[in-house]
Formats: C-alpha cells, structure tokens, sequence
C-alpha cells in the first residue's frame, strides 16, 4: 500500500448560511491549512500515485485569493470544503487510487476532516 500526503496553504474567504445570528454570517477570510491524502495499492507508469502538482492545481487552482462561496456548491463549511475537495482530487486521480483523508484548517483549533 502507498500513500501520499499534499499539504498547501490556501487564501481565502467565505461567509456562512446560519440559521442563527453569528459573525461567521459576514464575508471574512482564512488562511487555511489542507492536506489530503491518497493511498493506492499500485503506481502509476510514472511510479507515482497521483503528481503532487495536478492536486494543487485542481485545489489551490481553484480556490486561493477566491470567495469559497462562488466555488464550492451550498454552505462552505469546513466540513463541505474538505468533501468538496475530496471529489475534486478524486476525479483526477487513476483507477484503483484514491483520496482517503482531507483536513481543512480554517484557524489555529479549528479543523474539519473528511475520511473515506
């Protein structure tokens, strides 16, 4: 079994949908923290898992410097953004390779994961 992890830092902000009054409601930023890992039993011709630049450019390509909100489909959670991703980096991964973890840090304590 193989696995590999990108870590990358992404600027950017979003504002919740909350059905209660909270500061999170106003458009602010984060700079966030995210790693994802994938794990595959076997390599790729090119004896990798998944190029480390085609995750950041599926990621940070389409989020850095933007407002999460125009990005990613309904409330751009931590919890949604790490799904999100999760499919993002899914898609482009070969056959039989796949995204096993995704944590989005949003702030210093706060991080949501999403797992296979």
């Amino acid at each position: 079994m193989f696995s590999v992890t990108k870590r990358m830092e992404i600027c950017g902000a979003h504002m919740l949908k909350l059905p209660y009054k909270s500061p999170c409601c106003e458009s602010h930023g984060h700079n966030w923290i995210v790693e994802i890992t994938i794990k595959g039993q076997k390599l790729t011709a090119s004896h990798m898992l998944v190029d480390f630049s085609h995750i950041k450019q599926e990621v940070h390509g389409k989020l850095d410097h933007k407002l999460f909100n125009d990005v990613v489909p309904g409330n751009p959670t931590a919890e949604n953004i790490a799904y999100w991703i999760s499919e993002r980096v899914q898609a482009i991964c070969p056959k039989d390779i796949w995204v096993d973890r995704v944590s989005v840090q949003e702030s210093e304590g706060n991080i949501a994961v999403w797992e296979r």
